[in-house]
């Protein structure tokens, strides 16, 4: 039977990655298979173009930047999503193609229009079942970025980027509410562990 395939977005600093952590330890207590990967990431391949595009020395052009996403999204797929998947394993996912729209398109300048092609080429029959868009102003963002010890390239854009890049999940969001369940990121750690855990009852 197949599993399902949630995957966790928001701007930098809005705690997707203390909440997929909590998530992956809750879902293991209820006996399920849990495989957890990240994008960029998540392959060998992957794991160099994270280096590339987040440590890099000199930022590549917005669009050879979307293209590499898209490529190392391919081989993500192809290595880890779709194997695990099918043998009924839940894969949660820190980012995915959401997160192009809002970062590479938004943020960055790219069409909508090239991204949603390259989404219909890479992924044209898969579709997360679950996204949990976790939403915080880019102030409280960016408040709790600059605490990390090092930033990389995204960590260190201005408030504005994040406006841009926030309201672009908030429209995604609203184009696909079914999929897309926004998570109030500033309230306690407590109440979001209890609408997460509400949330996810109804899937298992």
């Amino acid at each position: 039977m197949r599993g399902k395939f949630i995957t966790l977005e928001g701007i930098d600093g809005a705690g997707k990655s203390t909440h997929l952590r909590w998530l992956a330890a809750l879902l293991r207590r209820r006996g399920i298979r849990v495989k957890v990967t990240r994008e960029p990431g998540g392959t060998p391949q992957g794991e160099q173009l994270r280096r590339l595009v987040l440590q890099g020395r000199r930022r590549l052009h917005p669009e050879t930047e979307t293209l590499l996403m898209f490529a190392a999204r391919r081989e993500h797929l192809e290595q880890v999503i779709i194997p695990f998947l099918a043998r009924g394993y839940w894969v949660i996912c820190d980012r995915f193609t959401d997160a192009t729209y809002a970062y590479q398109s938004a943020g960055s300048g790219v069409s909508w229009e090239k991204i949603g092609t390259l989404e219909r080429w890479v992924h044209p029959a898969l579709q997360p079942d679950l996204t949990l868009l976790f939403d915080v102003s880019p102030a409280i963002g960016r408040k709790r970025a600059d605490r990390r010890r090092r930033r990389d390239r995204f960590e260190r854009e201005k408030e504005a980027y994040y406006g841009r890049v926030r309201k672009a999940y908030l429209r995604r969001a609203r184009a696909f509410p079914r999929r897309m369940r926004v998570i109030d990121a500033s309230a306690a750690l407590r109440d979001i562990r209890k609408s997460l855990e509400l949330l996810i009852s109804s899937y298992c």
